[in-house]
C-alpha cells in the first residue's frame, strides 16, 4: 500500500475521532451520563452510514468511488468514528455470503472475548497500581 493511502486513512481517522468526540459529548450533555447514549448513538449511526456507503459506492452501486476514497471514508473516517461500524459490516458480509457460523463467531467472539479482555486489562492495571 502506498504512503498516500496511509495518509488518507490517518486523516480520515482524525476527522472521525473528532466527530465521535463532539457528537458523543453533545448527546451526553443533552441526555445525561447515567447511560452511554452518546456511544450507542455513534455506534448505530456509524453502522448505518457504513452499510449505506458500502452498498452505494460498491461495484454495483450508483456512485463510483475509487479504492482510495472508500479507504479514506470507510476505514479512516468511520473507523475513527466507530470501529463498531467495521465489525457490523464484516458480520453482515459473512452472513450475506452464507457464512452463518463465522458471522455468529464474529459476534460472539467480539462481544465475549472483548469483554473478557477489558476485564483482564482492568485486573492487571489494578494489580500494578494498588490503591494509595
Amino acid at each position: 500500500m502506498s504512503t498516500t493511502l496511509y495518509f488518507l486513512v490517518a486523516l480520515g481517522g482524525a476527522l472521525g475521532s473528532v466527530a465521535r468526540f463532539a457528537l458523543a459529548g453533545l448527546i451526553g450533555g443533552q441526555m445525561g451520563s447515567t447511560f452511554p447514549w452518546g456511544t450507542l448513538i455513534v455506534n448505530v449511526l456509524g453502522s448505518f452510514v457504513i452499510g449505506f456507503f458500502s452498498a452505494f459506492t460498491g461495484p454495483e452501486g450508483r456512485w463510483a468511488v475509487g479504492e482510495s476514497g472508500r479507504l479514506f471514508f470507510m476505514t479512516g473516517v468511520l473507523g475513527g468514528f466507530t470501529t463498531f461500524s467495521s465489525f457490523s459490516l464484516q458480520t453482515l458480509t459473512l452472513a450475506r455470503d452464507g457464512e452463518w457460523l463465522r458471522a455468529g463467531g464474529n459476534v460472539t467472539g467480539s462481544i465475549v472475548i472483548c469483554l473478557v479482555a477489558v476485564w483482564l486489562g482492568h485486573l492487571l492495571a489494578v494489580a500494578l497500581n494498588p490503591p494509595r
